[in-house]
């Protein structure tokens, strides 16, 4: 069930939101219930049997956990720990890499062995992931009880379930806690209907009119050619932003019906293309996801604690995993690696004597360096096959070939335009920063007041009402989120 349709937005949430409220009124517990099970229909809406592996990997990860937080016995607990965190990595090997691996080593060594199609899991990416941090933090201690009612529904509630945030335990179990949970809120209901339609805005008006526009450059390559280098960096750049609205938009909503059940989730997107290095843009973009891979990969790998040969090795071997992690495919691979040394480089660059003094003078090119690498990864992101993303490269690198043929002058002022948008305008966080729009978000981290703050007033209403107006026009078709596949 997509959260820009009409069944999700005119029958699935206004029940769900009505039946909280009213048992909430009656028993926390029984609004819990409700919700875990409007959860569970929610993600079997997709296909009904890959339930049954949802639902074996949370109560397996569950059992888990209560022998972690039982056993007093240092050697149990990391057995207990591998063995759950191999289980769990298990179902996620199998569900979207087995075909990847066994058609690699068919390729390279000639073997023969038989592939049947897998149907992916949706959303496996994002739950295993959820399982693998909670396992950590009840193993490191950061998790002392789990209610298995709380648990169940910490990792079955629907707004962040298929694509995040990734939430931990321990940054929502206190909220489970508080007095008035899941009880109507105007303020609440109010600041989350506006990120949700804020987001709902960023993908069915902004995301889904880029979209024909890198499709069309894509597919040129796709056939064996090679285009234009206009057409390439506007059909590469097209994708990059159909890509930052399409899932900014799809965590803005997330967090908004969150906020309409008073429960808060975590930051995803700080406007990353803004940023002036690669290390600011992977502390903007999928906040959540590089958290992960911060605390639970590269640290234990060693962080920049073991010297800057192997600070870099880690920096590559978290991006490595970070690449695999969104996509069973030589190309998602090759994207991870690609930032990783982009990361190494930065990371050497800023103990660099001459980094201060360039500086001073360097915010721009700093930004165009940042974005042209950006974009020349998206790529590798975007394509099919390595022939493929190699056949766009050479259009945005060959520069005989510069008039446009694929795109009109119209295109181009689009495209420039929404990128100028990106840059220029505030966020979803900071429209809404005077009513702490997520957890553990700060206003002062986003620079000076912008004079088009949220307030629940008439004039957004009007507005916010347009918007959504527009939008409800626009989704006769309603067009899948571009992370759904990972």
């Amino acid at each position: 069930m997509l959260f820009n349709s009409f069944v999700f937005l005119f029958q699935f949430l206004p029940i769900v939101l009505a039946g909280t409220f009213i048992l909430a009124g009656w028993r926390s517990n029984a609004a819990k219930i409700w919700l875990l099970f409007a959860s569970l229909f929610f993600y079997s809406w997709w296909h009904a049997p890959h339930l049954f592996v949802i639902l074996a990997v949370m109560l397996f990860t569950y059992l888990v956990g209560q022998g972690l937080l039982r056993s007093e016995s240092i050697t149990l607990r990391k057995c207990l720990l591998i063995f759950g965190l191999a289980a769990d990595l298990s179902v996620l090997g199998y569900f979207k890499y087995f075909n990847f691996f066994v058609g690699s080593l068919n390729s390279c060594v000639g073997t023969t062995f038989r592939l049947d199609p897998i149907l992916l899991p949706l959303a496996i990416s994002f739950f295993t992931f959820q399982k693998v941090a909670f396992l950590m933090d009840v193993y490191q201690g950061k998790i002392r009880k789990c209610p298995f009612l709380d648990y169940c529904l910490f990792v079955a509630f629907f707004p962040q379930l298929i694509a995040g945030p990734i939430v931990h335990y321990r940054e929502v179990a206190p909220q489970f806690l508080k007095a008035r949970l899941f009880r109507f809120s105007g303020s609440n209901l109010t600041v989350g209907l506006s990120m949700f339609i804020i987001g709902l805005f960023k993908k069915v008006i902004v995301a889904d009119a880029l979209a024909p526009l890198s499709n069309s450059m894509f597919a040129v390559a796709a056939c064996g050619k090679v285009p234009s280098m206009l057409d390439s960096w506007v059909g590469a750049s097209a994708f990059s932003l159909q890509l930052y609205f399409d899932f900014s938009g799809y965590s803005d909503m997330a967090i908004g019906l969150a906020r309409m059940f008073g429960i808060l989730l975590p930051l995803n997107f700080n406007s990353p293309y803004k940023s002036l290095s690669i290390v600011e843009f992977w502390r903007r973009w999928h906040i959540t996801l590089s958290n992960f891979l911060r605390d639970y990969v590269y640290f234990p790998l060693g962080g920049n604690r073991c010297g800057k040969s192997r600070q870099f090795f880690n920096l590559v071997a978290t991006m490595f995993i970070g690449g695999l992690w969104h996509g069973a495919g030589w190309t998602f691979v090759i994207w991870g690696l690609m930032h990783g040394a982009f990361l190494a480089a930065n990371h050497a660059w800023q103990k660099c004597p001459a980094r201060l003094w360039a500086e001073k003078w360097t915010s721009i090119p700093a930004w165009i360096l940042t974005m042209v690498c950006v974009q020349v990864a998206w790529v590798f992101f975007r394509a099919a096959t390595i022939v493929e993303a190699s056949k766009v490269l050479t259009g945005m690198f060959h520069a005989k070939k510069v008039p446009l043929k694929i795109f009109s002058a119209w295109d181009v002022a689009l495209v420039g335009g929404i990128l100028l948008a990106a840059i220029l305008l505030p966020n979803t966080q900071q429209i809404l920063s005077a009513f702490n729009p997520a957890l553990s978000y700060r206003s002062e981290h986003n620079g000076v007041r912008h004079p088009c703050r949220w307030t629940p007033n008439l004039k957004w209403a009007c507005l916010l009402g347009m918007i959504f107006g527009i939008c409800i026009c626009c989704m006769a078709r309603p067009s899948q989120f571009l992370y759904f596949q990972f």
